[in-house]
């Protein structure tokens, strides 16, 4: 089946698509806050830069979309019929770059949670996860009456 966009407009398309902000990450986000939790963004200074960081407990959760990370086994995590070499090489550049993300967290003593696109369709499940994962919400720094 040919692309109904020319190489412009595909390519106007793509560039929109961001790389922070996105729908799965506010799932994980709201359910964060809600529970309690507070958190870093997109933290520099953490192995990998992962979408939610908690530095005093070096724990980190990065939300990995099941098309561009190419979830195993996910109805999501298609390969696009056109550009076929293109897409291939793309995805095999993906998954060991995750992988390395995950082995320096790791190695510099951070602890890391993936969380699935996918997942997010059960909210109820995955807040059970982070909370699981995070461990009990600290008592704020707030000024004391």
């Amino acid at each position: 089946m040919p692309d109904l966009l020319t190489p412009a407009a595909r390519s106007a398309h793509v560039a929109r698509i961001r790389r922070a902000d996105t729908k799965p990450e506010w799932i994980v986000r709201r359910l964060l806050h809600a529970a309690g939790y507070r958190y870093r963004l997109q933290w520099k200074a953490a192995p990998g830069r992962p979408d939610v960081a908690f530095p005093g407990r070096r724990k980190a959760i990065l939300v990995h979309g099941c098309f561009w990370h190419h979830h195993e086994g996910c109805r999501i995590a298609t390969m696009p019929k056109t550009r076929t070499d293109f897409w291939k090489a793309k995805f095999d550049r993906n998954r060991p770059r995750d992988a390395r993300d995950l082995a320096r967290a790791e190695e510099a003593g951070w602890e890391v949670l993936v969380v699935w696109e996918c997942e997010t369709k059960n909210p109820v499940e995955v807040s059970r996860r982070l909370v699981e994962f995070v461990g009990p919400v600290s008592v704020g720094r707030g000024k004391s009456a």
